[in-house]
């Protein structure tokens, strides 16, 4: 019995400081993938700086569709897609990206939330470009190149799926 009330008492702290103090999101708590109001001031201050237009999707992300694709089906948030991607900060840093000639093949259900709400806006052949605010990219973890707290910028080509 004692154990169960020293779990409820001293795990509501860890998670509260598990992300640390690194973001200018507060503590950086868990959104559950729902952008806050600070994230989305800071990526329309971003597009706004770049003279970006873009379309706000109502899930907390901006998007412009280059090419729409062919086709009359659309990938959903499981399906096995094959892209060309090329994944950027905001200050232009390059994180990530498909090589020159070569595709990723991987289950969308596996990437960021950014990835599995955008993608399936288009076709076969269709070109994106995703702007993420953190809670659907990789939120206040960083991950190889990329900081927490980061908004991501990617160009997504889905080859097929």
């Amino acid at each position: 019995m004692f154990k169960k009330y020293v779990v409820i008492l001293v795990l509501p702290v860890i998670v509260l400081f598990a992300c640390g103090k690194s973001s200018d999101y507060g503590n950086c708590p868990s959104t559950g993938g729902i952008p806050t109001a600070a994230e989305m001031a800071d990526l329309k201050a971003y597009l706004t700086l770049k003279s970006i237009t873009a379309t706000e999707d109502s899930r907390g992300f901006y998007y412009n569709i280059i090419n729409p694709g062919y086709g009359d089906f659309y990938p959903t948030s499981s399906s096995t897609v094959q892209a060309k991607y090329r994944g950027t900060l905001t200050d232009g840093t390059v994180f990530d990206s498909t090589q020159t000639g070569k595709t990723a093949i991987f289950s969308l259900s596996a990437v960021v939330l950014g990835w599995q709400y955008g993608v399936p806006l288009i076709k076969k052949t269709g070109i994106i470009d995703l702007y993420l605010p953190p809670s659907l990219g990789y939120g206040c973890s960083a991950s190889g190149k990329i900081p927490a707290s980061s908004i991501l910028i990617f160009r997504v080509e889905l080859v097929n799926y």
